[in-house]
């Protein structure tokens, strides 16, 4: 108890102190993020820390019907009311979807994002992934999580001083290894939130993925009744390893209660933190 005392104080003191924790959250795709940490993002932006989710590539062939220039130029609009529901910031760079490669030049562009922001806490998909942009998005934020400190890299953007703690989002992915929830937030209060950012991609949720699936008959057409089956449909249950980590970083009566949660594994590159510094970075995790 005495433990947790002090990481908590510590948690306080660097809120009282003014200062905001910088979270940057990378995703192939302009919904990607959303899926991933859209709840854990709308916890932090709600208590005034900074959030930046960037899509490394526009989603330009991500549509049945619509052609690549007027779907980016859809899906970047979706992205900016997303950012306008959570509260946060968000950035589409201008590669295509389905021909990202972890190229030099893009690893330039994650490194610019990472070190523009000055982030505290860098999140971002395993390289291990169905899809090849979600497995570069993967590759290209592991190869810049050393040369965000290294001042001769991309010299024209003032390398970090500190490396930031870089994390994965959740995946059902089982080879070559399964995903390690080290990280669980609860965000029961921040589910409708994160539905309603969800709710923003229309061409992606209500359009595409459902063609894709063979379930566009099963897509309301209320708009209540939409975001009650994303609830439904886009929600996942706890797994014995997550209802542990919730409970470890929550304690037993909350963290056993807990409904909706995102989860997190913490990435073998960048800083190592201690279980304090978790708490520092996510002070929701009380």
């Amino acid at each position: 108890m005495r433990g947790l005392i002090v990481m908590l104080a510590a948690a306080a003191s660097l809120l009282a102190q003014g200062d905001k924790i910088r979270v940057i959250a990378f995703g192939a795709h302009p919904d990607d993020c959303d899926i991933r940490a859209a709840g854990t993002a709308a916890l932090f932006a709600a208590a005034g820390h900074a959030v930046k989710f960037v899509s490394v590539t526009n989603g330009d062939v991500g549509h049945q019907t619509l052609q690549p220039a007027a779907l980016a130029e859809r899906r970047l609009g979706e992205a900016r009311e997303s950012a306008r529901r959570l509260g946060i910031e968000y950035e589409v760079l201008n590669n295509h979807d389905g021909e990202l490669l972890p190229t030099l030049e893009v690893r330039k562009q994650i490194i610019r994002a990472i070190r523009q922001w000055n982030a505290d806490v860098v999140l971002a998909p395993r390289p291990n992934d169905y899809h090849p942009d979600h497995r570069y998005t993967g590759v290209l934020v592991q190869d810049a999580a050393y040369m965000v400190v290294v001042p001769h890299m991309v010299p024209e953007t003032p390398a970090l001083r500190k490396n930031p703690v870089f994390l994965y989002y959740e995946d059902g992915f089982q080879r070559p290894n399964p995903f390690r929830p080290d990280v669980a937030v609860a965000i029961d209060d921040a589910i409708d939130k994160k539905i309603s950012a969800l709710d923003s991609h229309v061409s992606q949720f209500y359009e595409w993925l459902p063609w894709v699936a063979g379930t566009s008959a099963d897509v309301p057409k209320d708009p209540a009744e939409r975001k009650a089956w994303l609830k439904r449909t886009r929600t996942r249950d706890i797994s014995p390893a997550v209802r542990a980590s919730l409970v470890k970083w929550y304690g037993a009566e909350k963290g056993g209660a807990a409904r909706y949660y995102e989860a997190f594994e913490i990435c073998e590159y960048g800083t190592q933190p201690n279980e304090a510094r978790i708490r520092q970075l996510f002070p929701m995790l009380h």
